[in-house]
């Protein structure tokens, strides 16, 4: 608290100070300035590709989506300082869409303010005032299409691309930042190299330079940075949608009794309030919604199990990320192990992993975490608690009618009244359907069509 008071003293305002947009025949470069008055400036930039060679940067929509985008890139900077003024020199913002930023940024800041120890509120956290103008330009009519998916390395968006199989002709694929994983899922989903829509997001070297020297750093909402920048790649190629592969689960608070939600940009909420934003400033005709909202993270492992092309590709470890790996130590990684225990042989779990997890004592912590023995899940984007202890019921279930030994943390699951409480319900997981979501019907009667 004490480094967050100090640094908003010290350094009282950011400026979003412009935007620069070019093109050639083959993407739209974006180039974005930021500065912290009296610390740094930095310059952010951006690569997506486009299939269409005529010039768009004079497009007012496309404008107005770019600044929107460094609206949500400007959020990873200002947090170096949290300085309580932003200026933005360009663009527009009125008065609600002022208020419509901050409580992005202040929902999205949920895990970062938590977890630096500060304490704020909606009001006092930050001032935007707005001294741009108006974007110019006109835009085009369009005629849009199809699909576009983003594509992230894990079983949800695998389960998305399979799912939407019979109209794969007019989708593509959406991807920030090359990994050949993604590539190998999308190849095998049927999307050929030409169907995947890449993005390049550069981050700026002071940044990384300051976040070193003792600067606030920590967790910002990057799935709205996925929103904004998907919706640009969808537009300058003609899609209709962007679709998203987010779970009901993801709703759900990381903390128990708060609003702290490490997924909060992967949310209803946020979709909704995303939404109605995109379409009352923007309207860029493209729709964004999450094709997997009325699921759980049960039932989507459930589907996946079923895809056995996709369980040596997958990647769903920040960690490994780098390396396209699962590191076999993290939250993330004995999640997705008890997540798809209940639907693989034990055997094949530990082997996509690439160790048995389950049967470590060093991840009894971590297993507490995610059951809801604890206080705090793991700040890292997996299930629900109530999805996590019926997944581990129905594992400890399949082993013992198979006579086998339980690992190490299901046997000690099976010492706690967690254990007696959820092996005694019925599992409504397998027939859940959230109604609460955004789908235009064609969509739901896929989801319910292969998922039921």
């Amino acid at each position: 608290m004490a480094k967050y008071e100090d640094f908003r003293a010290e350094y009282p305002e950011f400026i979003f100070k412009n935007y620069e947009l070019s093109e050639n025949d083959e993407e739209i470069l974006i180039k974005y300035n930021f500065e912290i008055s009296g610390l740094s400036s930095f310059a952010p930039e951006w690569k997506i590709r486009k299939k269409n060679p005529e010039s768009i940067t004079d497009d007012r929509k496309l404008r107005k989506l770019v600044f929107s985008l460094g609206m949500v890139e400007l959020v990873s900077y200002w947090k170096i300082t949290c300085s309580p003024n932003v200026t933005v020199m360009c663009g527009e913002l009125n008065e609600e869409q002022k208020t419509w930023w901050k409580r992005q940024y202040f929902n999205g800041l949920g895990e970062f303010f938590y977890r630096n120890g500060i304490e704020t509120d909606f009001e006092s956290f930050m001032t935007i005032t707005s001294t741009g103008t108006e974007e110019s330009g006109k835009s085009p009519e369009q005629s849009l299409s199809g699909c576009l998916i983003p594509v992230g390395g894990g079983k949800d968006s695998i389960v998305t691309m399979n799912l939407l199989k019979d109209m794969r002709e007019d989708c593509c694929c959406y991807l920030i930042n090359y990994r050949e994983s993604i590539y190998k899922e999308a190849n095998t989903a049927g999307f050929s190299d030409d169907k995947v829509i890449l993005s390049k997001r550069t981050l700026d070297k002071n940044m990384l330079r300051l976040n070193s020297e003792g600067f606030l750093n920590g967790h910002t909402p990057f799935s709205a940075i996925v929103a904004f920048s998907a919706v640009i790649a969808a537009y300058i190629n003609n899609k209709k949608y962007v679709v998203l592969s987010n779970e009901a689960s993801a709703n759900e608070s990381t903390v128990k009794n708060s609003t702290i939600n490490h997924q909060y940009s992967k949310s209803f909420e946020f979709e909704n309030d995303f939404v109605e934003y995109e379409k009352k400033y923007i309207d860029s005709g493209v729709f964004y919604f999450s094709l997997l909202r009325p699921l759980s993270e049960f039932q989507i492992a459930k589907y996946f199990a079923k895809l056995t092309p996709f369980h040596k590709l997958f990647r769903s470890c920040n960690i490994g990320s780098k390396t396209d790996s699962w590191c076999g130590n993290c939250s993330k990684c004995l999640f997705v192990f008890l997540i798809l225990s209940p639907f693989l042989p034990y055997a094949d779990v530990c082997d996509i992993i690439g160790n048995d997890m389950a049967n470590r004592e060093d991840m009894l912590e971590t297993f507490k975490q995610l059951t809801g023995m604890s206080d705090e899940k793991p700040f890292e984007c997996v299930g629900s608690r109530e999805e996590i202890n019926f997944s581990i019921v129905q594992a400890i279930g399949n082993l013992e009618a198979e006579n086998q030994q339980l690992p190490y943390l299901f046997s000690f699951y099976k010492t706690t009244e967690l254990y007696k409480e959820f092996s005694q319900k019925d599992n409504p997981l397998h027939t859940y359907y959230n109604e609460v979501n955004n789908l235009p019907e064609e969509f739901a009667h896929i989801v319910k069509r292969e998922c039921f």
